[in-house]
Order: structure tokens, then C-alpha cells, then sequence
């Protein structure tokens, strides 16, 4: 890769697993660095502008529970990249989104003016620089101790780091969601199946401890709501911190046989929930789960074309079958927007397996959200290119996806999470604490 930008403080740490920073470095956020971590300067060129707090207040008319108005709506495209002027914009295109172009040739991705929207509450943004020096990678980097709430290492040193930031970046405390998954055939025919999701976010609950956390990171709930086939089926799952000190706990409630049973699998590379074999486990939210079966290595940081604040594509004044299309989404309704993005790349350890032997992962600077990664298979070529159309949902201070789209150039399919065009929008006023995430809460849910 050409075009990097190195901070001073990976390229000598690059060689260790960790280095935590002083509190000289730990006092540059919130100055010429974000809050968590990002160049708060724009770029040499001017197209990427200065951070200026993302977006902190609704746009005039909004109320909480509304699908998203788009506060870019009146901005025009300034380029479109297709494979007829790829050369132009290569360097700071992902190999993915190359590979895509290459292969279909109505592909495109329509670039407008970079719009930093990316915010979090300050409560987050005061505990990432009271853990900056005390944030520690531990167990060979399979978990973290010394930080609670924020991100923990603001300025990374390698891979691993970046990668827990990812992991515990804020996506609100607790939420809800009702959202559509689709894996259209490559003549344009789906079935669509609903979900409805539930996520408490244990790490970043207001008011814990590190002891507190008691290596649970996340408590999540899903429950397959149609076709009816699959209907009544719910999953339920302890994300813990450390999953190679203790794996994630999980059950299936099994509405056919009305019991709850242990589901060991939901975890790396077995088959993501009715996903016709499109994704596996571990791509579910871009990434997740142990990074133990992979060695990370901190590339750099680079400016590249990356989808962001895609609110078409939440939009409920579209329906899912104006996204749905043969081969690939509808790249009309995709904004893509150039960011400086780090990049990490992953490979498997020898004598460790997955499906991808490498993996590449683009992470946005303002917000540690994964914006894009590649997926390669067992002979090196890319096979799955990931994507994650991001907006600010501003009503709760929180930059994540609002569709995730998984594109397989082997076998001409995609597969797509996250479709709410047509039901309700994110609820991030959820109130949970974690016993409701009980095998016994599930068991009385799953029997009512």
C-alpha cells in the first residue's frame, strides 16, 4: 500500500504486543486528536475536513423512534467510480471494492463530499482518556484489563489494539432492533427473514467496573420472527471479553422441541444464523468474537473511498426490494465518501483453521467502526467483500451500520442484515440489566 500515514508510535511498537502510552500522549486527545483517538485536522488537500464534534443535535423536525432523515440529502455526487476510470481512484480503493468493480460492470461507487458525523456522549469520551494509560492487552491479546467504557487504546500500537477498539467502541448502552436479512439468488429472487434483535452493552453500562464486567462484554438476544419455518427460533449469547480464558456462553431456544440447549458453535468460521451459508459467524457485525485464531498486523492509517453516512439506504421512503438486485445492492442508493481509515490485516496461524485465510479490515479513525474488510479463501484470491453502511443515529450519539452487506465473488450471491426500511428504526431506550439475559429468561420467553 502506497500513501500510509504511520504514527511515530506504532512504528517503534511494532515489533511488542502492547505499549501503553503516557500521559503526555493521553493528554493530545480532545487537542490535536478526537476524543477517541482520530486526527482532528482535516487532510493536506482539503477534502477531508476537520473534526468538528460529528453530529450532536437532530435535525429540526425529528422525533426519537423516526427512521433517520439524511442531513447530507441536498448534496450532489462529486465523482462516480466505475471500472472504466479504476485506474484513477486505485490507490485509495480497497482490494474488495477493486475486485467488485472488475466483476460487474454496472458496479460503481457514487463519491460525495466527506462529512465527519461520527459522535459519541462525553461520558465516553472522558473515560477513554482516563483508561489511555492504563489500558492493557492480556493473554497474548485475547483480552484487555486496565479500561472500562471508552476505547482503550485511542493510540494504538498494533493490530490487536485496533481490534478491541472495534470491539468495544460505544453502539449506545442498550438497544433493540427489527431487521430484515436477505440472500438474493443471482437472478434477483430472495426470501427475507426477520429478526429481532436485542443488545446490552455490559462493557459501556454507566457506572461499571472493571470487576463488574465480570468478562462479559456483551449480552445478546436474537429471535427469528419469520418465514415460518424458521419462526420461534431464538439465540441467546454471553459475548465474553476473554474467549480463549472462557468461550462465549450460548443457547438456542428450539421452538419445534420448546427446550433452550447449549449452542457451542455460534462462533469463527460455522455458518451464520439462516444466512444460506453467506457469511460465517464471525462476520456477523463486521467482526467478532476471539481474534486468537489470527496474527494481526497493524498496516497503517490511509485516506480511501469507504461507504458512510448511507441514510438512503435506511430510508423508509424505500422498500427492500429497491436495494434487492441481481449480483449486488442497488449502488444508487450507496454514498461512499473518502476517510482516513486504519487498515489491519489478518492472517491465519498455522495450525489454527477458518474458512478465510486472510482478512483485511478498514476502520474508521472518527469512530473504530469497521467501514469495509476483505475476505480471502484457502488459495489467497478474495472471495467475500464486507461492507458496513454506516449513519450517525444521532438521537443517541452512536455511529453504526444500518446495513451490512456481504458480496460473494465466487458464487455471484450477496447477502445483506440490517434491512429496516420497512418496520422500526433502532430503539437505543431499552432498559436491560443482565439478568434478563438468563438461560432461564429465555426458556420463559421461548414457552409464552
Amino acid at each position: 500500500m502506497k500513501k500510509l500515514i504511520l504514527s511515530t508510535l506504532f512504528i517503534f511498537a511494532a515489533a511488542g504486543l502492547s505499549a501503553a502510552i503516557t500521559a503526555d500522549q493521553a493528554a493530545r486527545l480532545g487537542a490535536d486528536l478526537t476524543p477517541l483517538g482520530g486526527e482532528k485536522a482535516g487532510n493536506a488537500s482539503g477534502v477531508i475536513p476537520a473534526w468538528d464534534g460529528g453530529i450532536t443535535t437532530p435535525p429540526a423536525g425529528y422525533k426519537v423512534g423516526d427512521h433517520h432523515p439524511d442531513p447530507y440529502a441536498g448534496d450532489q455526487p462529486l465523482y462516480t467510480v466505475t471500472a472504466a476510470n479504476l485506474a484513477q481512484y486505485q490507490d485509495q480503493l480497497t482490494a474488495g471494492h477493486i475486485a467488485l468493480l472488475k466483476a460487474y460492470p454496472d458496479y460503481k461507487l457514487v463519491v460525495y463530499a466527506t462529512h465527519r458525523s461520527a459522535s459519541n456522549p462525553q461520558r465516553i469520551y472522558d473515560a477513554t482518556k482516563q483508561y489511555a494509560t492504563t489500558a492493557r492487552l492480556t493473554n497474548g491479546g485475547n483480552g484487555i484489563t486496565g479500561a472500562v467504557v471508552g476505547i482503550p487504546f485511542p493510540i494504538p500500537a498494533n493490530g490487536l489494539e485496533v481490534v478491541w477498539n472495534f470491539l468495544t467502541r460505544y453502539r449506545g448502552v442498550a438497544a433493540t432492533r427489527h431487521i430484515g436479512q436477505a440472500a438474493p439468488q443471482r437472478n434477483g429472487s430472495y426470501t427475507l427473514v426477520d429478526f429481532e434483535d436485542e443488545f446490552l452493552f455490559n462493557y459501556c453500562r454507566e457506572g461499571i467496573t472493571e470487576a463488574d464486567i465480570d468478562n462479559t462484554l456483551i449480552y445478546f438476544k436474537q429471535a427469528v420472527v419469520a418465514p415460518a419455518r424458521l419462526a420461534g427460533t431464538i439465540l441467546l449469547v454471553h459475548e465474553t471479553m476473554d474467549q480463549v480464558t472462557e468461550p462465549r456462553r450460548a443457547w438456542v431456544y428450539n421452538a419445534g422441541r420448546r427446550r433452550v440447549t447449549r449452542a457451542p458453535n455460534v462462533a469463527y468460521d460455522n455458518p451464520g444464523t439462516a444466512a444460506d451459508g453467506q457469511r460465517t459467524s464471525d462476520q456477523f457485525d463486521m467482526f467478532n468474537g476471539a481474534p486468537d485464531r489470527y496474527t494481526w498486523t497493524l498496516v497503517g492509517k490511509k485516506e480511501m473511498i469507504v461507504p458512510y453516512n448511507s441514510y438512503r439506504l435506511h430510508s423508509d421512503h424505500i422498500k427492500n426490494a429497491d436495494i434487492l438486485r441481481p449480483l449486488h445492492i442497488n449502488q444508487d442508493l450507496a454514498r461512499y465518501e473518502l476517510h482516513r481509515v486504519w487498515v489491519v490485516d489478518a492472517t491465519l496461524k498455522p495450525g489454527t483453521s477458518h474458512l478465510y485465510s486472510r482478512r483485511t479490515f478498514y476502520i474508521d479513525e472518527d469512530s473504530w467502526q469497521i467501514l469495509a474488510a476483505d475476505q480471502y479463501d484457502g488459495r489467497g484470491a478474495i472471495w467475500r467483500v464486507s461492507e458496513a453502511h454506516c449513519i450517525n443515529y444521532y438521537d443517541a450519539h452512536v455511529f453504526w451500520s444500518t446495513l451490512e452487506v456481504h458480496t460473494d465473488l465466487q458464487n455471484g450471491r450477496y447477502l445483506v442484515i440490517g434491512l429496516d426500511n420497512e418496520g422500526q428504526t433502532y430503539n437505543f431506550n431499552l432498559k436491560r440489566v443482565p439478568s434478563d439475559y438468563s438461560p432461564e429468561s429465555l426458556r420463559r420467553e421461548g414457552t409464552r
